[in-house]
């Protein structure tokens, strides 16, 4: 595949589904009782649900197949005079972005089915390839201050797509049957119960996309069946197209629950708490910030030989540390440069030298971090410190990693440990006020009730939002507890 080619593959997320694959779904859409009067396929590509749906569904009135690649179009209607009912397939050029839905939807009478696999590609992604298949750029999930410019409103271009689909539901019954990335379906499925979309039933059904579509990524087909009068958010994720094993997801005050039976019966550890989970430091720079230690000195990550004072440096564990339980120890090092986010740096100067010349030396480096959250914030300025990162005691954990592994921490080499940001931790200022939340935490309902509320298939499955949400309450006496 040429550099040209794979660009517009990623552009416009062009995975085309096999036709065992349309076959299979149109199958299970079936066996569900669905039988819509008009099918449309919304980003048709090569046509493999519109053959499917012709074969499947003889008693729709219409199909139709809307494509922006002229030269999928060409290929498929040559096709489509071969179809079941060719008379009632209707095969359009457009751009999904700026085809005035609406007004195909009011000529449209009766039932109507949204079916297909919206392209699979984010809009971050779009933007390194210099892409415009995408939106008008927007927060899709109103992110603010630093979650929406670290990142997190980074989004699926399907899952905008899945959006759009839903308002035209607003009004009228329908179904939608769509392949997506399952994070993608477990988003949209939280937006509909966000925004109280009328929605009577949805389930989804893990599929195979490594074998499919030779993508690495857990996908499903999601089928939800709209009606303005129903609210029902909660779903059913079966373990693929025709097995019969299932299980309850839905949504509790706020939250996606992973497992409705567990997490009920385990509601009364559900609440808020005077402790938090907080984040690693962000710092961008690791070649700078972080060190080694090695044969009496530090090293940065550039090879260099670095000579500064001990005053700002700290000692750091990594996400892969905690997770393997290698705590007592380390031989890495990170200069922390704030007590608080925004605090003034120059400070460095005065108390640490050799220190403020090492960061001088290094200005360029640390000037192009890319994030704008370092725009407007003092000179080698650093994220996700506070009182919390100076605790002496802390429970850790990796959120990388697939297992509720809760690690004590204490200092090394008489002082605090840091961690980087894939690590989620709460201080103390005492081994045996650690110690009781450990206890609790390592516990079995403690650990089936987080378990209950984290998808495994995630990136990074376990979340500060998720560890929040285990009441501490119990556990705590506000009067003795010291807290950070």
């Amino acid at each position: 595949m040429t550099t040209s080619s794979r660009k517009v593959r990623i552009e416009y997320g062009d995975f085309q589904t096999p036709i065992e694959l349309s076959n299979d779904v149109c199958q299970k859409l079936k066996e569900l009782s669905i039988q819509p009067d008009v099918i449309i396929e919304p980003t048709c590509g090569l046509g493999a649900f519109v053959e499917a749906a012709a074969e499947s569904f003889p008693s729709a009135r219409k199909i139709i197949g809307v494509e922006i690649n002229p030269s999928h179009l060409a290929s498929l209607e040559v096709k489509r005079k071969l179809l079941r009912g060719s008379d009632r397939i209707e095969i359009r050029q457009g751009d999904f972005f700026k085809l005035q839905w609406s007004e195909l939807l009011r000529e449209l009478e009766g039932t109507v089915l949204v079916l297909g696999n919206f392209p699979w590609v984010t809009n971050a992604q779009q933007g390194v390839i210099g892409g415009s298949n995408l939106p008008e750029k927007l927060n899709l999930h109103n992110h603010s201050g630093i979650d929406a410019i670290t990142g997190r409103s980074n989004f699926d271009i399907s899952e905008w797509m899945l959006i759009q689909v839903a308002e035209w539901f607003q009004h009228r019954k329908g179904y939608l049957a769509m392949l997506c990335k399952t994070s993608v379906a477990r988003k949209f499925l939280k937006h509909l119960y966000t925004k109280r979309i009328g929605l009577r039933e949805a389930a989804m059904y893990r599929i195979d996309a490594r074998k499919h579509f030779d993508a690495a990524v857990e996908a499903c087909l999601l089928v939800c069946t709209f009606d303005p009068s129903a609210h029902n958010y909660d779903y059913t994720m079966f373990s693929d197209l025709t097995s019969e094993t299932w299980q309850r997801v839905g949504h509790r005050d706020g939250a996606v629950v992973h497992d409705l039976d567990a997490f009920e019966r385990l509601s009364y550890l559900h609440g808020e708490n005077s402790l938090s989970w907080r984040s690693g430091i962000k710092h961008d720079c690791a070649e700078v910030m972080e060190l080694h230690a090695y044969m009496g000195q530090y090293l940065n990550g550039l090879g260099e030989a670095v000579n500064i004072e001990p005053t700002f440096v700290f000692p750091l564990l990594k996400g892969s540390d905690v997770a393997n339980n290698r705590v007592t120890a380390t031989n890495r090092y990170m200069l922390v440069t704030q007590t608080y986010v925004g605090e003034p740096t120059h400070k460095i100067k005065e108390l640490a030298p050799d220190t403020w010349t090492y960061l001088e030396v290094h200005a360029d480096m640390l000037n192009r971090r890319k994030s704008t959250i370092y725009q407007n914030n003092p000179i080698f300025s650093i994220f996700g410190v506070g009182t919390y990162t100076f605790a002496p005691w802390k429970i850790a954990i990796c959120s990388l990693y697939k297992t509720l592994s809760f690690r004590l921490i204490g200092p090394i080499d008489d002082k605090p440990v840091v961690f980087d940001d894939t690590v989620y931790f709460l201080g103390f200022a005492s081994q045996l006020e650690a110690r009781r939340i450990l206890d609790f935490l390592t516990s079995s309902p403690a650990i089936d009730f987080l378990s209950s509320l984290i998808f495994w298939d995630e990136k990074r499955p376990i979340k500060t939002s998720v560890l929040n949400s285990l009441r501490l309450l119990p556990l705590e006496e506000p009067q003795n507890l010291r807290l950070f």
